[in-house]
C-alpha cells in the first residue's frame, strides 16, 4: 500500500465540475421550455425530493471558524449579490442498503451506512478555481464524540475506519469527524446515494470510460477486459465500488477509479444538449435532486442553484484533485493514517 504515490493520478488537473451543481444550474432553464403550468408541477417536485440535515443546529460552536464571503463586485442593484469568499463542501457518497433500490444496488452482507466516497471540495475566494481532495475510507482516525439525533452523544473512538463516522452518526457526525481531520469548517454538505448515481447515469444515457486494465471484481460483480466501455448506472456504480479487482485491491486504487468515472461523467453532461431536451432534463435533475441528502443551507433548488451561480466563473480547466497523503497504518497493513506532515500542509492549504 506504502508503494502509492500519494497524488497518484489525483494530483494532476482535472476537467471536472460538481455534477449537482451542474444539473442544479441547467434545471432552471430546462424549467421554461416546460411551460407555466409544468413547470410550477415541476419545480416543485423537484425542490421537495431533496432531503436535509440541520448540521449547524447539531454542532453549534464547537467547529471551526466559518470563512466571511463577500459580495460580488459584477452583481447589479437590484439582484441578491452572489457571494464570492472560499467555500468548502464536504461531498458524501454512501453506500446505505436502506430501501429497495439501494439494497438490490448494494451488493455484498452489509447492514446499516457508510460513507464510501468522501470528497473536500475547496473553492477559491473568487470562485475561479477549485480543488477537490479524497479521504480514503480505510483511513484510522480519532472519531470525536458526536451528537445523535435521539439525544446524548457518541464515545471518542481512537484508531478508527473514517467512514465508520457516517454508520455511527450520520451526516452530522462525519461532517465532524473532517472537521477534525483537516481543522476546516464545512460550509455545506451533499450527499448522493446508489441508486441516485445508478439512476443519474441511466438518466444521461450512460457513461463511456476506459480501463487501463482487466477488471474482475466478485465483490462488485464487475468484469470487464482493458478497453473503453459503455456503462450503464448498474456497471458505472459497481465501477466506482470496485477495489478488489485492480492494483493491490486497496481503498486508493478505487479513489482512481472514482475520480476516472467522474471525469467521464462530466464529460457525458457536457455533452448532452440536456437545455433543447427538457424530458431528458427532468430525469436528470429528478435523479440527482431524488437521492440528494445536504444541510439545511442547500436544501431547495433555489439555494442549488445560486451556488451554481456563483461558480461560473470556475472553469473545468481550474479544478485539480488530490487524495489526502496516506502511508500504511503500523497497526494494521489493510489501513493507511494520515501522512505528516504532508496531510497536515494539504489541509493548510485550502483552510
Amino acid at each position: 500500500m506504502t508503494g502509492h504515490d500519494e497524488n497518484g493520478d489525483a494530483g494532476r488537473p482535472r476537467g471536472r465540475r460538481s455534477t449537482v451543481l451542474k444539473i442544479a444550474g441547467l434545471t432552471l432553464a430546462g424549467l421554461l421550455v416546460l411551460g407555466v403550468g409544468a413547470a410550477g408541477f415541476a419545480y416543485w417536485h423537484l425542490d421537495h425530493n431533496i432531503k436535509s440535515v440541520d448540521i449547524d443546529q447539531a454542532l453549534g460552536d464547537d467547529r471551526p471558524a466559518k470563512a466571511v464571503t463577500t459580495p460580488s463586485a459584477h452583481a447589479s442593484a437590484s439582484a441578491s449579490p452572489l457571494p464570492t469568499g472560499s467555500l468548502n463542501i464536504l461531498v458524501l457518497g454512501s453506500d446505505s442498503r436502506s430501501g429497495k433500490e439501494n439494497k438490490a444496488l448494494g451488493g455484498g452482507s452489509s447492514s446499516g451506512a457508510r460513507s464510501d466516497t468522501a470528497m473536500v471540495v475547496h473553492i477559491d475566494g473568487g470562485r475561479r478555481k477549485a480543488t477537490i481532495a479524497s479521504i480514503p475510507r480505510d483511513t484510522l482516525v480519532t472519531r470525536p464524540s458526536c451528537p445523535l439525533k435521539s439525544g446524548g452523544s457518541t464515545a471518542v473512538a481512537y484508531h478508527s475506519m473514517f467512514n465508520s463516522a457516517y454508520s455511527v452518526g450520520g451526516p452530522v457526525c462525519a461532517v465532524k469527524t473532517v472537521e477534525s481531520i483537516t481543522g476546516i469548517r464545512m460550509d455545506h454538505y451533499l450527499e448522493i446515494d446508489f441508486s441516485g448515481f445508478a439512476r443519474l447515469v441511466n438518466a444521461l444515457g450512460g457513461v463511456t470510460v476506459t480501463t487501463t486494465q482487466n477488471i474482475d471484481d466478485n465483490d462488485s460483480h464487475l468484469h470487464l477486459a482493458a478497453g473503453t466501455h459503455h456503462l450503464d448506472g448498474k456497471q458505472a456504480l459497481a465501477l466506482a465500488r470496485t477495489r478488489h479487482g485492480i492494483g493491490d485491491g486497496s481503498d486508493l486504487g478505487r479513489i482512481g477509479l472514482q475520480q476516472k468515472l467522474v471525469k467521464a461523467l462530466l464529460e457525458q453532461i457536457s455533452s448532452t444538449s440536456l437545455l433543447t431536451d427538457p424530458a431528458k432534463l427532468y430525469d436528470v435533475a429528478d435523479a440527482v435532486t431524488g437521492s440528494l441528502t445536504t444541510d439545511t443551507g442547500l436544501d431547495s433548488l433555489s439555494e442549488l442553484v445560486g451556488l451554481g451561480e456563483s461558480l461560473k466563473g470556475l472553469s473545468s480547466d481550474s479544478v485539480k484533485t488530490v487524495m489526502m497523503p496516506v502511508v500504511t497504518a503500523p497497526s494494521d497493513p489493510n489501513r493507511v493514517v494520515a501522512k505528516e506532515p504532508a496531510a497536515t500542509e494539504l489541509w493548510k492549504s485550502l483552510g
